[in-house]
């Protein structure tokens, strides 16, 4: 268990420890080399004789390697004699100096281990200093493999409620049992009621799965730790299932809590599919995790959640009651729970008058929470480099464009005719949006590059879509032609350009499931004939079922009508409305960017009024010359004259 620690580098303090160990040795061999001699001065053996000879040396004590002695005014000295100095005593003798002999020095034992242990020591510290920085997250001594890498979170790392949650009401509330149980056991108990001993949240990725859990612990005030299910495998055998004890060891200690495994696939796949044999070292793990959330010893006061986004695949060990009790489906939020995310992000920022929180969630189905906090983070960063006090609608806008679509290519060099057939191609998308009551209100349509696409047309639902109907995927299918369409009329066959490739197989996508998944094909009748499977790296797959020949052959067939259908639907859309199509096309060249409502006015009145509009890089002929107004610039269509094909 890691504890909250105090800041700083370990590193540097175990480096500072190991380096005092290393000069207290060196003091230590210091002190035991100086001994007696402390304090006496070494003077030359040549001085020594000249100070006997001049009477200045009162006694001395004579060894075979070292003589010391005291001078006439008490001062002590020390001096190494010349080897089988013989005439040292009659020197001595002849100037009255007291002398006497010195007993060998015997070895200091401890000296010598001391000194020949250093480098060993020195070795064994180092490896251990290494060894204990590799197992530093796992524990917190040299042999910590099996401790757990579970965080215990405080209030220091940011207390989350359920106030903070937004847009997934339903899951909130079947946690706030949880909650009151952990806050009052005993009301449960009482009638006999058993909480529920695990929580397993399942949801795409950024639909706040992992704040859910933390607002749990954030309400109920107990301690919440949190680990990932890749934490518990490592490349030793046991190890895991270690670290799985010590983690339920340390929850005992600090119950009643809450254990949070994150991406609990990580360690919880089916057994039995792996590469390894059943005695792998994830499967030890995913044993011992079995076993202690509802083996022979109960766990009383400690709930597991788990998280993950793959729940195909878990052990069905894992999922029975009594270990994961509750299976919490957290999903991707719809237009209110969006609008309620957005506010809690938006609390943050400055917001300009025109914000509408509401609006944005109209244009943003599909996202999840994360992407949301991430479009409010992207307006706020733009805002900044424009060098606004306020986060403005526009920038929202931008930041959505930017998320949905990609960046935009500015540095992209189009010829004329290549952004006059980009032109031409958006206009046929949304003017046959406009004439198919079936297809979502166009939001926007553009020529600017983005991402992989040179223009787009972006369509706003009314409301969140959760299933489609037969007349909406007809509609579909002709919007997906009316770009392709738009270029035959305009340019003729011959220039038709390869900019319709992602129509078409968004298109033939679609028909293709029309037919073999959904069973709207009057000739197959209502049968599947496509299977969705995982694929590589988990992504689906589709496969085709077994059947004869002539039923494969009547697939495609089938699926070549539907997309022929939408084909001729466009045409006649546009060929009947090719004065409309001309007056999009000039507006895209005009505006680089024309809104729904815009394309309305177009098609309803042939102008369009924008204020403050900028002027586009194209200003084509067919542009009258009525009055402009003061507030801004008037679009006219120039009577809606047709264009001859290939203009």
């Amino acid at each position: 268990m890691n504890d909250d620690q105090p800041n700083g580098n370990p590193w540097t303090k175990n480096l500072l420890i190991w380096g005092g160990v290393i000069v207290a040795l060196f003091f230590a061999m210091s002190l035991f080399t100086a001994r007696g001699d402390a304090g006496a001065a070494q003077i030359p053996y040549s001085e020594f004789r000249a100070k006997v000879a001049d009477g200045s040396v009162a006694d001395v004590a004579v060894g075979e390697s070292r003589i010391t002695g005291h001078l006439k005014n008490n001062e002590s000295f020390t001096t190494i004699p010349i080897p089988n100095d013989m005439s040292l005593p009659a020197l001595l003798q002849g100037a009255g100096v007291k002398y006497a002999g010195r007993a060998p020095e015997e070895p200091n034992v401890l000296m010598y281990i001391l000194i020949n242990a250093l480098p060993i020591l020195l070795i064994v510290g180092v490896a251990f200093f290494a060894l204990r920085q590799v197992q530093k997250g796992g524990g917190s001594g040299a042999m910590g493999f099996g401790k757990s890498k579970a965080k215990l979170l405080t209030e220091r790392q940011g207390r989350v409620t359920f106030e903070d949650v937004a847009g997934i009401d339903e899951a909130r509330e079947e946690l706030e049992e949880i909650v009151e149980f952990l806050r009052d056991p005993g009301r449960f108990s009482k009638l006999g009621g058993q909480i529920p001993k695990g929580a397993l949240l399942v949801g795409s990725p950024g639909t706040g799965k992992t704040l859910l859990a933390r607002a749990i612990a954030g309400e109920a005030g107990v301690p919440f730790f949190t680990i990932s299910g890749s934490d518990f495998v490592e490349m030793f055998v046991g190890v895991g299932a270690s670290r799985v004890r010590d983690m339920f060891e340390q929850a005992k200690k600090n119950a009643p809590c809450i254990v949070f495994i994150d991406e609990i696939d990580a360690v919880g796949r089916h057994r039995g599919h792996g590469l390894g044999n059943s005695n792998d070292e994830r499967e030890q793990t995913l044993n011992q995790l079995l076993v202690e959330m509802d083996g022979f010893e109960a766990n009383e006061g400690i709930i597991i959640i788990a998280a993950t986004n793959r729940p195909d695949v878990l052990d069905p060990a894992l999922l029975r009651p009594g270990r994961f009790d509750r299976r919490i489906t957290v999903p991707l939020p719809d237009i209110e729970g969006r609008v309620r995310i957005l506010e809690v992000h938006m609390k943050k920022v400055p917001l300009a008058p025109d914000v509408d929180a509401r609006t944005i969630a109209r244009g943003t189905p599909g996202m999840s929470g994360a992407d949301l906090a991430n479009l409010v983070n992207e307006a706020a960063l733009l805002a900044a480099r424009l060098k606004k006090r306020l986060v403005a609608m526009a920038q929202f806008e931008h930041a959505k464009d930017r998320i949905i679509m990609g960046t935009e290519w500015r540095s992209l060099v189009m010829t004329e005719d290549e952004k006059k057939m980009t032109a031409y191609h958006e206009a046929g998308h949304a003017l046959v949006s406009i004439f198919e009551p079936a297809c979502d209100p166009i939001h926007k349509a553009t020529i600017i590059p983005r991402g992989g696409a040179l223009g787009m047309v972006v369509s706003m639902p009314e409301r969140d879509n959760y299933s489609f109907h037969r007349d909406k995927m007809h509609g579909r299918l002709a919007m997906a032609m009316g770009g392709r369409v738009a270029e035959e009329v305009i340019f003729g066959h011959d220039k038709v350009s390869s900019g319709a490739s992602g129509d078409i197989q968004s298109a033939t996508k679609l028909a293709r499931a029309m037919v073999m998944q959904w069973g709207m094909s009057e000739k197959l009748g209502p049968l599947q004939y496509e299977d969705q499977q995982e694929g590589y790296l988990g992504m689906a797959a589709s496969q085709r079922l077994s059947m004869s020949d002539d039923t494969a052959r009547l697939i495609d067939s089938e699926v070549r009508a539907l997309v022929d259908g939408g084909h001729a639907r466009a045409t006649e859309v546009i060929t009947v409305n090719v004065d409309k199509l001309h007056l999009i096309a000039k507006a895209l060249l005009e505006f680089e960017t024309i809104t729904g409502e815009e394309i309305r006015d177009l098609i309803d009145k042939g102008q369009i009024d924008r204020p403050d509009a900028p002027v586009g890089p194209l200003r084509p002929a067919a542009i009258s010359g009525s009055a402009v107004p003061k507030s801004g610039k008037r679009f006219t269509g120039g009577g809606g004259q047709a264009a001859p094909a290939g203009a």
